[in-house]
């Protein structure tokens, strides 16, 4: 294909495994927004673990080829680049869920006037068990200090404009506002800036989950202001199922050694943590949230994949990625107009590498579709109940060949 021949970046996906059915046939892969594919680098970057593991026991904390007590910083200068943050804000660690918890125990700081948390209405399962959970440990009640804000009646997507409104009226009992960068369900990339002053000028604490959008979107989160931010690393990032996830606090909270936090012995000075002191000193920045040494085996294929993203580039990547998203939408209208409903935003910029769709058919005809899409036509992604199906080529390992073989397979799959 013409835009394959002439794609910079095609080079990259022969650096991924990708996933075989038994029979030998290559399997396109649009799952990436789950699952990420295993670069071929991992294999050598975990193996050389195992040997300095096998070789030094204890002392591959010091005398490692990469030495395991400074590990999770040889991921922070590639995640600063990718979260648009400084070096001293992110840091890898521990998972999306539970970072998401840690940072709540700092920045959801509830009183008898500011006590509630605002949230989409279809936020990730996890982000609202999270939330209703600190309400919860805080005496509240999600049933009146849980703010859910859903789309206009008809409408899939949430309004800029309906978002900031409603944040303004609720805005003297925000203790929080809890946005994601990508809508895990419609694909939608809010616009992120206008929501995170809103929600400022009103007072309120600001996190973001960018479970959907760190590898996937350009961020600037230092810019923008937010107070922190949680994800995972085994979707665009590609650091494999239960990677080590990863947080960013912004360097204003970085030396706040008054807020409250969980603390434990790795969030400790790291210049007198070995002397193990009685006391907590905290790290400054968002080293000083740590609670436990990083697991290594967890964090290897983390830097084995941000190795090419530095190679890549997230400006080209970003590119390529409304290049494809864009022939994928373009080939839906064409083969499958009355069949198929792209529900992620039709504007580029209003969305990732994902678009989600609804076929037009009852429930059961809606997932025997799905069924047919990856038993007879090759194609993975993903089905979320009760009628979306979500589609993500990838700019790191997809192909203008790959979108164009997934059309395809929809098209007979529905047979139109």
């Amino acid at each position: 294909m013409a835009h394959d021949a002439a794609d910079p970046l095609a080079r990259y996906a022969a650096e991924f495994h990708h996933p075989y059915d038994g029979e030998g046939r290559k399997l396109t892969y649009l799952g990436g927004h789950s699952l990420g594919l295993q670069p071929k680098s991992v294999a050598p970057y975990v193996e050389q673990e195992l040997e300095d593991w096998r070789r030094l026991g204890v002392l591959g904390h010091v005398a490692a080829k990469r030495p395991w007590i400074g590990y999770h910083e040889r991921a922070a200068a590639a995640l600063a680049e990718l979260a648009g943050a400084d070096h001293n804000e992110v840091i890898a660690m521990n998972s999306l869920t539970v970072n998401l918890h840690l940072m709540m125990v700092s920045f959801f700081r509830p009183d008898a006037q500011r006590n509630c948390v605002l949230i989409e209405s279809s936020a990730f399962p996890s982000d609202r068990y999270a939330v209703v959970s600190q309400l919860r440990f805080h005496g509240l009640d999600a049933a009146r200090n849980l703010i859910e804000v859903s789309p206009r009646a008809g409408q899939r997507t949430l309004r800029t404009e309906d978002l900031i409104d409603r944040i303004a009226k609720e805005g003297s009992r925000l203790a929080l506002v809890l946005l994601p960068g990508v809508q895990y369900l419609t694909g939608q990339a809010l616009d992120l800036p206008p929501l995170i002053a809103a929600a400022r000028r009103v007072g309120a604490a600001v996190g973001i989950d960018l479970a959907h959008s760190i590898g996937n979107m350009p961020m600037r989160l230092h810019d923008w202001n937010a107070d922190f931010a949680v994800w995972c690393s085994y979707k665009y990032l590609n650091a494999g199922p239960g990677a080590v996830g990863g947080c960013f606090v912004h360097e204003r909270h970085g030396r706040r050694f008054d807020l409250p936090r969980f603390a434990g012995w790795w969030g400790h000075n790291r210049h007198s943590r070995f002397l193990f002191e009685q006391t907590f000193d905290p790290s400054g920045g968002a080293q000083g949230w740590q609670i436990s040494n990083p697991p290594i085996l967890s964090t290897a294929p983390l830097l084995a994949s941000l190795e090419i993203f530095e190679r890549a580039g997230m400006p080209a990547l970003r590119e390529k990625s409304l290049a494809l998203t864009g022939f994928l939408q373009r080939l839906i209208a064409e083969l499958m107009p009355d069949s198929v409903e792209i529900i992620t935003p039709g504007a580029p910029e209003q969305r990732g590498c994902q678009l989600s769709l609804r076929v037009a058919r009852t429930t059961a005809e809606a997932k025997l579709c799905q069924e047919r899409l990856e038993r007879e036509g090759g194609v993975i992604g993903d089905w979320r109940e009760p009628d979306i199906l979500r589609l993500a080529p990838v700019p790191l390992y997809n192909s203008f060949g790959d979108v164009f073989a997934a059309a395809g397979a929809l098209s007979r799959a529905l047979r139109v």
